[in-house]
């Protein structure tokens, strides 16, 4: 059983805090790149407020450059990935700025999990480049998640 976005709201309203988890908030498979992620909003989901996805790409995925309408910051929890030709590892932070391509993101041998915090509603990705945006997949995760009018 999933909770929504709705009943996250309410539990705010009515306690002021909610506890939940990534299993509990669901997920999503990106149907190109195979990545699985999951998302939340720090506050209430019906703001604007900052965007926080926990992803997980399989080994060797690929995912084109691209940028975001809004600044971000993203953990590396688990495995490695390369971003823009450099190698980042368990721990390491990147923080980029909003309409600043970077890419391409390439998981390691072992895959990758890796945090992303937006800074609001404006996290869906932006093609830049040569791709075709399809590794971006940025429709699948529109249908699930909310983001900011785009």
């Amino acid at each position: 059983m999933f909770i929504t976005a709705e009943e996250i709201e309410a539990q705010l309203e009515r306690r002021g805090h909610v506890y939940t988890s990534w299993e509990e908030l669901g997920e999503v498979r990106l149907e190109q790149s195979g990545a699985v992620t999951s998302q939340y909003r720090v506050g209430r989901p019906s703001s604007d407020s900052p965007t926080v996805f926990r992803v997980e790409f399989p080994p060797d995925c690929r995912i084109e450059a691209h940028t975001h309408a809004c600044d971000y910051s993203e953990i590396i929890l688990k495995g490695s990935q390369q971003v823009s030709g450099r190698w980042l590892r368990e721990g390491d932070i990147r923080v980029g700025l909003a309409n600043q391509a970077y890419g391409p993101l390439i998981a390691g041998p072992e895959g990758v999990t890796v945090l992303v915090i937006f800074a609001d509603g404006n996290w869906p990705a932006i093609e830049v480049g040569a791709g075709d945006g399809s590794t971006l997949g940025v429709d699948e995760l529109r249908d699930r998640f909310s983001a900011a009018p785009g």
